[in-house]
């Protein structure tokens, strides 16, 4: 089953409008120590963070520095009433800084929590010297004391999870046509990560809760705390500590830990899946063998009569019918056990977006023919 071969790339990446400053990024693999930190006070030890983030950035970094206070002052003194998130990382206040009056989203790394000082660091440079549509904009940082907090643009409508898994009866479900919106627009943020910056940059987390929608549900990447550089020269793979989240992790990356572009494709292809299905990828709470949603789906690619059985129920039918087949035909060519042979992200750019731009045809459940 293949969609991609029915389609051709009708436009070309400006691969050469990010060189210069991916080759800075670069200068980022020599990160500082966590030990180099620790031992100095709060005011050298800010100082010095910022000194290493405009060295790695080679003057590029265009997000701004604020002080603690000003956070305080934004949040309502991180206020429980403003807050919008909660992660490993830590939770994620709304708030408004009055000097540059802009509503934003504040993320206060957890300081005994998963994401360290690294963590910090690599998603400060790579939101500073990456810039696209669908990744999140990086408003600024603080790094006074112990703390370290990222500051970013405010998206209203949250996560993609928000508005797929488990919603709440007040909450209408996403359609067909925005479903296919979203999946494009986070493709094409992999997909400048992956073909437009040099050396290509492995996301590594990309999950539904990671996809941020703005007020018309565009989405955006975030949390880049476990991004990587990519292999370059005759590499490839990256060989690195085996992160992320389990069940969006690609099959030889968890097993071996090498990292490639490819890995990235496989937990599009689970997230993908999910957005099709309205299914967790891990959900205990269905029988056994319908817990782990890419098992559940690998026999149900090869028969066409199941297809059907395979939507989202609160999408009622209202999808059309060669689109299904085709969306789930990019699913399951991304969720290839195989590394090689999954499609590159291009490639599942150039499939949805015509899913994307295809209207949508109420409860036509039409034979088509498979594309050849």
């Amino acid at each position: 089953m293949s969609f991609f071969s029915c389609c051709t790339s009708s436009e070309k990446i400006n691969k050469n409008a990010f060189r210069g400053s991916s080759r800075d990024f670069n200068h980022a693999k020599s990160m500082p120590s966590c030990g180099r930190m620790c031992f100095k006070h709060d005011h050298s030890k800010r100082k010095f963070i910022q000194q290493e983030i405009a060295k790695m950035g080679r003057g590029n970094i265009t997000s701004q520095t604020f002080p603690y206070h000003e956070l305080c002052v934004a949040t309502g003194n991180f206020n429980p009433e403003n807050m919008i998130g909660e992660g490993g990382f830590g939770r994620v206040y709304k708030g408004r800084i009055k000097n540059i009056n802009q509503v934003v989203a504040v993320k206060k790394l957890n300081r005994n929590g998963f994401q360290g000082n690294r963590e910090f660091l690599v998603e400060v440079l790579i939101l500073s010297l990456l810039h696209h549509p669908n990744l999140v904009n990086l408003v600024g940082y603080c790094a006074d004391g112990e703390q370290r907090i990222l500051v970013y643009e405010y998206m209203a409508n949250g996560s993609l999870e928000d508005h797929l898994l488990e919603l709440p009866e007040d909450r209408k479900p996403l359609d067909w046509h925005t479903r296919m919106n979203i999946a494009a627009g986070a493709a094409k943020g992999l997909e400048y990560l992956h073909e437009v910056a040099n050396p290509p940059v492995i996301y590594r987390d990309f999950k539904s809760s990671n996809i941020l929608l703005d007020e018309n549900f565009n989405p955006k990447l975030s949390d880049f705390g476990l991004a990587k550089l990519g292999p370059t020269g005759d590499k490839t793979h990256v060989s690195t500590r085996v992160m992320g989240t389990y069940g969006y992790c690609a099959p030889e990356y968890a097993s071996t830990g090498q990292l490639t572009i490819k890995s990235d494709i496989y937990s599009f292809g689970v997230v993908f899946l999910e957005m099709i299905t309205g299914r967790r990828v891990l959900d205990q709470s269905r029988p056994s063998e319908e817990q782990n949603l890419v098992i559940w789906a690998q026999p149900l690619f090869k028969d066409r009569t199941k297809y059907t059985s395979m939507v989202d129920p609160l999408l009622k039918g209202n999808y059309p019918a060669k689109g299904l087949h085709q969306a789930l035909a990019v699913a399951a060519m991304c969720i290839q056990e195989e590394a090689h042979t999954r499609p590159l992200i291009s490639d599942v750019v150039t499939a949805i977006d015509v899913l994307a731009k295809t209207q949508n045809t109420t409860n036509t459940f039409l034979e088509d023919k498979e594309c050849s």
